[in-house]
């Protein structure tokens, strides 16, 4: 067996057995980081035996400084914890609850109206926050006794909550978004400097951003769609609800309190990055300041409220820092073990060329997704398969939305959909979890049809990054 070869397998045994220990329910980070180094050092054997020459080098790890210097460095990282802050304050300063009452208030009294409310407060809430789990468990506790109480069928009751709770991770700004940009950027480099081109120009994030916007709006019509034909279909499973007419009469001062500030505070934070009059970490702390403006205009802004708000953020950020670590330790084994010649070798040899590739990619991550959590996809297959789709000369803004719809899926499916546990979590016991699967089932098409629709039309993910870098 060639020296290449054996490299190869042991990239790909790698890869299957950190797969493996995941599914364990092991720690992310401490599992990239500790398959990486154990096969590193397997490959550092083989070569004292004389099986190889020059597999792997324990000196090859001396690339991981210069790598956690970059991450430190790196200010677009820094938006990370602000805006997870931004998220998780506003979240605490009950915010959803009260836009979920308004809503109901203004929708309720149509057919299909409270899903429709849930699906726009969702959106605003994605747009403010960012944070599934806190957004899906807010809405399952606040909006599905309502909806079931109105009569809703919990299929479409938990399904719409479900999907909604996950456009966070499409619609700007998103951490899935800052965290995928960031490592695009690299792949983008390698592939451009791959193809000899050693002055390439970046991807930011603020393109991804701008990419991402209409994508996620057209998401959020065609779930308001899907809802208003069932409404049509089949009236009892959305039936309307009775609005009080004190409650309509104190609608508009509700509407102008309540919806106006996190209106101002999204305008603020995605209109100075979409505009180029700030950069995202800057828009993300001018979104952490509102958010703490905000709590306090609703009286929330407690010093218990802060110092829980503050716990909260570190633990979050340091999780996402920790696994991009470990995952860096993985993807530096994976590459010098010849991992990345090896995926490289078989998608070019794809029937459909750049299509079957992206077909094979695309699918992978789905699949991926039914088991792993869209950080772990994000730090382990996207630095791998990244660098070879981009010298395919695909579009790496077009690229990085797919990968984010398609990773906005990965919280639908089950069984390890994590929308579907937060939700399950918080349900009444009256709610099945076969009634929540299958309600999650039509908004998983509508994702898998936005991926088609993004395939066929790239310049809906292209056009407005073009707009605002002419």
């Amino acid at each position: 067996m060639s020296e290449i070869l054996i490299g190869e397998v042991l990239s790909l045994t790698m890869f299957i057995v950190t797969c493996g220990v995941l599914l364990l329910g092991y720690p992310v980070a401490f599992t990239l980081a500790g398959v990486a180094i154990v096969f590193g050092f397997i490959g550092i054997g083989m070569d004292a035996l004389g099986l190889t020459s020059n597999l792997f080098n324990f000196t090859d790890f001396g690339a991981l400084t210069s790598r956690y210097f970059g991450f430190m460095v790196n200010e677009v990282l820094v938006a990370v914890p602000l805006f997870v802050f931004m998220g998780v304050m506003l979240e605490r300063s009950r915010v959803a609850e009260q836009l979920l009452q308004t809503m109901g208030q203004l929708f309720g009294s149509l057919r299909g109206g409270l899903g429709i409310s849930v699906i726009l407060v969702g959106m605003l809430l994605a747009a403010s926050t960012g944070i599934v789990g806190a957004t899906v468990v807010t809405m399952g506790l606040l909006s599905l006794p309502t909806m079931l109480k109105a009569g809703y069928d919990p299929r479409v009751a938990t399904g719409a909550i479900c999907a909604s709770g996950t456009l966070g991770q499409i619609i700007p700004p998103s951490i899935v978004l800052i965290l995928l940009g960031d490592q695009l950027q690299g792949a983008y480099t390698d592939a451009q400097l791959a193809q000899g081109n050693f002055a390439p120009e970046p991807v930011s994030v603020v393109d991804l951003f701008a990419g991402a916007f209409i994508p996620g709006m057209i998401l959020v019509a065609l779930y308001m769609l899907w809802v208003i034909i069932v409404s049509i279909a089949d009236p009892k499973a959305t039936p309307p609800i009775k609005v009080a007419e004190e409650d309509k009469g104190q609608l508009g001062r509700r509407v102008v309190f309540v919806l106006l500030p996190p209106a101002v505070l999204i305008l603020s934070v995605l209109g100075s990055i979409l505009a180029g009059i700030a950069t995202p970490t800057e828009s993300a702390a001018i979104g952490a300041v509102g958010a703490c403006i905000l709590a306090a205009m609703r009286r929330q802004l407690t010093r218990a409220i802060l110092i829980n708000v503050m716990q909260q953020t570190t633990l979050i950020s340091s999780m996402v820092f920790v696994i991009l670590l470990g995952a860096s330790v993985f993807s530096l084994v994976f590459r010098e073990l010849g991992g990345e010649a090896l995926v490289h070798d078989v998608l070019s040899v794809m029937p459909g060329g750049v299509i079957g590739a992206m077909l094979v990619v695309m699918a992978l991550m789905f699949v991926m997704g039914f088991f792993l959590d869209f950080i772990e996809i994000i730090f382990v297959v996207v630095p791998i398969v990244g660098p070879v789709l981009l010298m395919m000369d695909l579009d790496p803004v077009w690229l990085g939305v797919m990968i984010a719809v398609n990773l906005q899926t990965s919280f639908l499916t089950p069984p390890f959909g994590f929308a579907l546990f937060y939700l399950r979590g918080v349900a009444p016991e009256s709610v099945s979890t076969g009634a929540i699967y299958k309600g999650i089932i039509p908004f998983v098409v509508i994702q898998l049809s936005m991926l088609v629709i993004l395939a066929f039309f790239p310049s809906l993910a292209t056009w407005l990054p073009d707009v605002i870098n002419p």
